[in-house]
Protein backbone atom coordinates (compact mmCIF):
# COMPACT_ATOMS: atom_id res chain seq x y z
CA UNK A 1 0.00 0.00 0.00
CA UNK A 2 1.38 3.39 -1.03
CA UNK A 3 1.91 6.38 1.23
CA UNK A 4 -1.09 8.24 -0.15
CA UNK A 5 -3.34 5.18 0.27
CA UNK A 6 -2.22 4.79 3.91
CA UNK A 7 -2.96 8.46 4.58
CA UNK A 8 -6.40 8.10 2.98
CA UNK A 9 -7.19 5.06 5.15
CA UNK A 10 -6.04 6.89 8.30
CA UNK A 11 -8.17 9.90 7.42
CA UNK A 12 -11.21 7.66 6.95
CA UNK A 13 -10.61 6.02 10.34
CA UNK A 14 -10.29 9.40 12.04
CA UNK A 15 -13.49 10.61 10.36
CA UNK A 16 -15.36 7.45 11.40
CA UNK A 17 -14.24 7.81 15.02
CA UNK A 18 -15.20 11.48 15.06
CA UNK A 19 -18.74 10.65 13.94
CA UNK A 20 -19.24 7.89 16.51
CA UNK A 21 -21.43 8.72 19.45
CA UNK A 22 -22.92 7.01 22.46
CA UNK A 23 -26.20 5.14 22.06
CA UNK A 24 -26.97 5.44 25.77
CA UNK A 25 -29.91 7.82 25.42
CA UNK A 26 -31.17 7.45 28.99
CA UNK A 27 -29.38 8.98 31.97
CA UNK A 28 -30.98 6.52 34.36
CA UNK A 29 -32.89 7.54 37.47
CA UNK A 30 -30.68 7.09 40.58
CA UNK A 31 -33.25 8.64 42.94
CA UNK A 32 -36.00 6.30 41.74
CA UNK A 33 -33.65 3.31 41.94
CA UNK A 34 -32.77 4.10 45.55
CA UNK A 35 -36.40 4.71 46.50
CA UNK A 36 -37.47 1.45 44.85
CA UNK A 37 -34.93 -0.55 46.86
CA UNK A 38 -36.08 1.07 50.12
CA UNK A 39 -39.72 0.43 49.29
CA UNK A 40 -38.97 -3.21 48.41
CA UNK A 41 -37.28 -3.88 51.77
CA UNK A 42 -40.02 -2.20 53.81
CA UNK A 43 -42.76 -3.92 51.81
CA UNK A 44 -41.15 -7.32 52.37
CA UNK A 45 -41.07 -6.80 56.14
CA UNK A 46 -44.70 -5.68 56.21
CA UNK A 47 -45.69 -8.60 53.97
CA UNK A 48 -44.43 -11.06 56.58
CA UNK A 49 -46.23 -9.21 59.39
CA UNK A 50 -49.56 -9.20 57.51
CA UNK A 51 -49.40 -12.84 56.46
CA UNK A 52 -48.61 -14.01 59.98
CA UNK A 53 -51.13 -11.62 61.58
CA UNK A 54 -53.90 -12.40 59.12
CA UNK A 55 -53.46 -16.14 59.66
CA UNK A 56 -53.22 -15.78 63.44
CA UNK A 57 -56.29 -13.51 63.78
CA UNK A 58 -58.26 -15.25 61.01
CA UNK A 59 -58.80 -12.14 58.87
CA UNK A 60 -59.13 -12.88 55.19
CA UNK A 61 -58.83 -9.16 54.42
CA UNK A 62 -55.48 -8.86 56.20
CA UNK A 63 -54.19 -12.25 55.01
CA UNK A 64 -55.13 -11.44 51.41
CA UNK A 65 -53.46 -8.06 51.75
CA UNK A 66 -50.31 -9.80 52.96
CA UNK A 67 -50.23 -12.20 50.02
CA UNK A 68 -50.96 -9.35 47.65
CA UNK A 69 -48.09 -7.47 49.23
CA UNK A 70 -45.81 -10.41 48.39
CA UNK A 71 -46.53 -9.90 44.70
CA UNK A 72 -45.88 -6.19 45.12
CA UNK A 73 -42.58 -6.92 46.86
CA UNK A 74 -41.68 -9.12 43.88
CA UNK A 75 -42.65 -6.33 41.48
CA UNK A 76 -40.59 -3.78 43.40
CA UNK A 77 -37.65 -6.18 43.30
CA UNK A 78 -38.14 -6.52 39.55
CA UNK A 79 -38.14 -2.73 39.15
CA UNK A 80 -34.94 -2.40 41.20
CA UNK A 81 -33.34 -5.20 39.18
CA UNK A 82 -34.28 -3.46 35.92
CA UNK A 83 -32.61 -0.22 37.07
CA UNK A 84 -29.46 -2.13 37.98
CA UNK A 85 -29.37 -4.00 34.65
CA UNK A 86 -29.96 -0.86 32.61
CA UNK A 87 -27.14 0.87 34.46
CA UNK A 88 -24.76 -2.12 34.22
CA UNK A 89 -25.22 -2.63 30.46
CA UNK A 90 -25.50 1.07 29.64
CA UNK A 91 -22.38 1.07 27.40
CA UNK A 92 -22.79 -2.46 26.04
CA UNK A 93 -22.55 -2.17 22.22
CA UNK A 94 -25.07 -5.01 21.77
CA UNK A 95 -27.86 -2.58 22.71
CA UNK A 96 -28.26 -0.51 19.54
CA UNK A 97 -30.40 2.14 21.23
CA UNK A 98 -29.33 1.83 24.85
CA UNK A 99 -30.81 -0.13 27.73
CA UNK A 100 -33.79 2.07 28.60
CA UNK A 101 -36.29 -0.52 27.37
CA UNK A 102 -35.14 -2.91 30.11
CA UNK A 103 -36.97 -0.58 32.48
CA UNK A 104 -40.02 -0.52 30.20
CA UNK A 105 -40.04 -4.32 29.99
CA UNK A 106 -39.97 -4.49 33.80
CA UNK A 107 -42.91 -2.08 33.94
CA UNK A 108 -44.87 -4.20 31.46
CA UNK A 109 -44.13 -7.36 33.46
CA UNK A 110 -45.24 -5.62 36.65
CA UNK A 111 -48.53 -4.72 34.99
CA UNK A 112 -49.08 -8.40 34.16
CA UNK A 113 -48.35 -9.22 37.81
CA UNK A 114 -50.97 -6.66 38.85
CA UNK A 115 -53.57 -8.48 36.76
CA UNK A 116 -52.53 -11.71 38.50
CA UNK A 117 -53.00 -10.02 41.87
CA UNK A 118 -56.49 -8.93 40.85
CA UNK A 119 -57.41 -12.47 39.79
CA UNK A 120 -56.20 -13.90 43.12
CA UNK A 121 -58.17 -11.25 45.01
CA UNK A 122 -61.38 -12.22 43.21
CA UNK A 123 -60.79 -15.95 43.77
CA UNK A 124 -60.05 -15.54 47.48
CA UNK A 125 -63.04 -13.28 48.00
CA UNK A 126 -65.45 -15.69 46.33
CA UNK A 127 -64.14 -18.57 48.44
CA UNK A 128 -64.60 -16.42 51.54
CA UNK A 129 -68.21 -15.66 50.63
CA UNK A 130 -69.12 -19.33 50.64
CA UNK A 131 -66.87 -20.33 53.56
CA UNK A 132 -67.01 -17.55 56.16
CA UNK A 133 -65.13 -17.91 59.43
CA UNK A 134 -64.86 -15.81 62.61
CA UNK A 135 -62.46 -12.84 62.53
CA UNK A 136 -60.51 -11.18 65.36
CA UNK A 137 -61.47 -7.71 64.19
CA UNK A 138 -59.59 -5.42 66.57
CA UNK A 139 -56.20 -7.07 66.13
CA UNK A 140 -56.70 -7.32 62.37
CA UNK A 141 -57.58 -3.62 62.15
CA UNK A 142 -54.31 -2.67 63.87
CA UNK A 143 -52.30 -4.70 61.37
CA UNK A 144 -54.24 -3.26 58.42
CA UNK A 145 -53.64 0.31 59.62
CA UNK A 146 -49.91 -0.36 59.97
CA UNK A 147 -49.90 -1.84 56.47
CA UNK A 148 -51.61 1.25 55.10
CA UNK A 149 -49.03 3.51 56.75
CA UNK A 150 -46.21 1.48 55.20
CA UNK A 151 -47.84 1.68 51.76
CA UNK A 152 -48.30 5.43 51.99
CA UNK A 153 -44.66 5.89 52.99
CA UNK A 154 -43.53 3.78 50.03
CA UNK A 155 -45.85 5.72 47.73
CA UNK A 156 -44.25 8.97 48.94
CA UNK A 157 -40.81 7.59 48.13
CA UNK A 158 -41.94 6.47 44.67
CA UNK A 159 -43.98 9.53 43.68
CA UNK A 160 -43.30 10.55 40.10
CA UNK A 161 -40.70 13.22 39.28
CA UNK A 162 -40.89 13.50 35.48
CA UNK A 163 -37.62 14.44 33.81
CA UNK A 164 -38.43 17.58 31.89
CA UNK A 165 -36.44 18.51 28.80
CA UNK A 166 -36.30 22.06 27.53
CA UNK A 167 -36.82 22.31 23.80
CA UNK A 168 -35.18 25.63 23.11
CA UNK A 169 -37.64 26.58 20.42
CA UNK A 170 -40.83 28.57 20.38
CA UNK A 171 -42.95 26.24 18.32
CA UNK A 172 -42.37 22.98 20.19
CA UNK A 173 -45.58 21.44 21.45
CA UNK A 174 -44.31 18.21 22.86
CA UNK A 175 -47.42 17.96 24.95
CA UNK A 176 -47.71 14.24 25.67
CA UNK A 177 -46.65 14.30 29.32
CA UNK A 178 -46.57 10.49 29.50
CA UNK A 179 -43.41 10.45 27.41
CA UNK A 180 -41.56 12.03 30.34
CA UNK A 181 -42.72 9.50 32.92
CA UNK A 182 -40.36 6.86 34.27
CA UNK A 183 -42.64 3.93 33.50
CA UNK A 184 -40.58 1.52 35.60
CA UNK A 185 -40.97 3.83 38.59
CA UNK A 186 -44.65 4.29 37.78
CA UNK A 187 -45.19 0.53 37.77
CA UNK A 188 -43.60 0.27 41.22
CA UNK A 189 -45.73 3.19 42.41
CA UNK A 190 -48.93 1.56 41.12
CA UNK A 191 -48.11 -1.68 42.92
CA UNK A 192 -47.72 0.24 46.18
CA UNK A 193 -50.92 2.22 45.56
CA UNK A 194 -52.79 -0.98 44.73
CA UNK A 195 -51.69 -2.41 48.05
CA UNK A 196 -52.65 0.84 49.82
CA UNK A 197 -56.12 0.63 48.26
CA UNK A 198 -56.41 -2.98 49.41
CA UNK A 199 -55.45 -1.88 52.95
CA UNK A 200 -58.10 0.86 52.94
CA UNK A 201 -60.75 -1.57 51.75
CA UNK A 202 -59.65 -4.11 54.37
CA UNK A 203 -60.00 -1.50 57.13
CA UNK A 204 -63.50 -0.57 55.89
CA UNK A 205 -64.50 -4.24 55.81
CA UNK A 206 -63.12 -4.91 59.29
CA UNK A 207 -64.81 -1.84 60.80
CA UNK A 208 -68.10 -2.83 59.19
CA UNK A 209 -67.79 -6.32 60.60
CA UNK A 210 -66.80 -5.07 64.06
CA UNK A 211 -69.52 -2.45 64.53
CA UNK A 212 -72.33 -3.61 62.22
CA UNK A 213 -71.77 -7.38 62.06
CA UNK A 214 -71.43 -6.99 58.29
CA UNK A 215 -69.00 -9.86 57.73
CA UNK A 216 -69.95 -9.93 54.05
CA UNK A 217 -67.99 -6.68 53.59
CA UNK A 218 -64.71 -8.58 53.91
CA UNK A 219 -65.02 -10.52 50.61
CA UNK A 220 -66.93 -7.70 48.89
CA UNK A 221 -64.07 -5.25 49.46
CA UNK A 222 -61.70 -7.82 47.96
CA UNK A 223 -63.70 -7.81 44.72
CA UNK A 224 -63.89 -3.99 44.66
CA UNK A 225 -60.13 -3.83 45.12
CA UNK A 226 -59.62 -6.31 42.29
CA UNK A 227 -61.57 -4.09 39.89
CA UNK A 228 -59.51 -1.06 40.88
CA UNK A 229 -56.20 -2.91 40.51
CA UNK A 230 -57.26 -4.27 37.09
CA UNK A 231 -57.98 -0.74 35.83
CA UNK A 232 -54.53 0.47 36.91
CA UNK A 233 -52.86 -2.57 35.35
CA UNK A 234 -54.65 -2.04 32.04
CA UNK A 235 -53.47 1.57 31.83
CA UNK A 236 -49.88 0.58 32.55
CA UNK A 237 -49.97 -2.23 29.97
CA UNK A 238 -51.14 0.23 27.32
CA UNK A 239 -48.39 2.76 28.11
CA UNK A 240 -45.53 0.27 28.29
CA UNK A 241 -46.83 -1.82 25.39
CA UNK A 242 -46.81 1.18 23.04
CA UNK A 243 -43.16 1.81 23.84
CA UNK A 244 -42.11 -1.83 23.47
CA UNK A 245 -43.93 -2.14 20.13
CA UNK A 246 -42.72 1.27 18.87
CA UNK A 247 -46.36 2.22 18.32
CA UNK A 248 -45.80 5.95 18.66
CA UNK A 249 -46.25 7.39 15.20
CA UNK A 250 -49.15 9.42 16.62
CA UNK A 251 -46.87 11.18 19.13
CA UNK A 252 -46.65 15.01 18.86
CA UNK A 253 -42.94 14.77 18.03
CA UNK A 254 -43.81 13.21 14.64
CA UNK A 255 -45.65 16.36 13.59
CA UNK A 256 -42.70 18.44 14.79
CA UNK A 257 -40.33 16.46 12.58
CA UNK A 258 -42.53 16.89 9.53
CA UNK A 259 -42.85 20.62 10.19
CA UNK A 260 -39.08 21.10 10.60
CA UNK A 261 -38.24 19.24 7.38
CA UNK A 262 -41.10 20.21 5.08
CA UNK A 263 -41.55 23.83 6.21
CA UNK A 264 -37.95 24.77 6.85
CA UNK A 265 -37.50 26.99 3.81
CA UNK A 266 -36.12 24.28 1.48
CA UNK A 267 -38.61 22.54 -0.82
CA UNK A 268 -38.70 18.99 0.52
CA UNK A 269 -41.16 16.19 1.24
CA UNK A 270 -40.82 13.24 3.64
CA UNK A 271 -41.64 10.10 1.69
CA UNK A 272 -40.88 7.64 4.51
CA UNK A 273 -40.66 8.28 8.26
CA UNK A 274 -40.05 6.07 11.29
CA UNK A 275 -40.02 7.45 14.85
CA UNK A 276 -39.51 5.49 18.06
CA UNK A 277 -38.76 6.25 21.70
CA UNK A 278 -35.28 5.55 23.08
CA UNK A 279 -35.52 7.22 26.50
CA UNK A 280 -37.76 9.31 28.73
CA UNK A 281 -38.89 12.09 26.40
CA UNK A 282 -36.22 11.14 23.83
CA UNK A 283 -36.80 9.87 20.32
CA UNK A 284 -34.93 8.54 17.32
CA UNK A 285 -36.05 8.90 13.73
CA UNK A 286 -35.11 7.56 10.31
CA UNK A 287 -36.51 9.17 7.18
CA UNK A 288 -36.34 9.38 3.42
CA UNK A 289 -36.67 12.93 2.09
CA UNK A 290 -37.40 13.90 -1.51
CA UNK A 291 -35.59 17.18 -2.30
CA UNK A 292 -34.07 19.14 -5.17
CA UNK A 293 -30.70 17.98 -6.57
CA UNK A 294 -27.70 19.06 -4.53
CA UNK A 295 -29.51 19.30 -1.15
CA UNK A 296 -27.43 17.58 1.53
CA UNK A 297 -28.87 15.49 4.35
CA UNK A 298 -26.99 17.65 6.86
CA UNK A 299 -29.44 20.48 6.11
CA UNK A 300 -32.29 18.46 7.59
CA UNK A 301 -30.23 17.24 10.55
CA UNK A 302 -29.53 20.86 11.45
CA UNK A 303 -33.23 21.70 11.10
CA UNK A 304 -34.07 18.96 13.59
CA UNK A 305 -31.26 19.84 16.01
CA UNK A 306 -33.39 22.51 17.71
CA UNK A 307 -35.67 19.74 18.98
CA UNK A 308 -33.75 18.41 21.97
CA UNK A 309 -36.04 15.41 22.36
CA UNK A 310 -34.84 14.07 18.97
CA UNK A 311 -31.49 12.52 19.88
CA UNK A 312 -30.74 10.22 16.92
CA UNK A 313 -31.45 11.12 13.29
CA UNK A 314 -30.87 9.16 10.10
CA UNK A 315 -31.67 10.95 6.82
CA UNK A 316 -31.58 9.66 3.26
CA UNK A 317 -32.09 12.28 0.55
CA UNK A 318 -33.64 11.25 -2.78
CA UNK A 319 -33.46 13.69 -5.68
CA UNK A 320 -36.83 14.82 -6.97
CA UNK A 321 -37.45 13.49 -10.48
Amino acid sequence: MGVYEKVAVMNLEVLARSRQHSHAFSDGNPMAEKSTRRAMLLTTVMMVVEIVGGWWFNSMAVLADGWHMSSHALALGLAAFAYACARHYRDDPRFAFGTWKIEILAGYTSAILLLGVAAIMVFESIVRMFKPSPIHYQQAIVIAVIGLAVNLLCAWWLRDHPHEHGHGHAHGHHGDHHHHHDLNQRSAYLHVMADAATSVLAIIALLGGLYFSASWLDPLMGIVGAVLVSAWAYGLIRQTGRVLLDAQMDAPVVAEIREAVEQGGIPARISDLHVWQVGRGRFACAMEVVAAPGVDAEVFRRALSIHEEIVHVTVEVVEAG
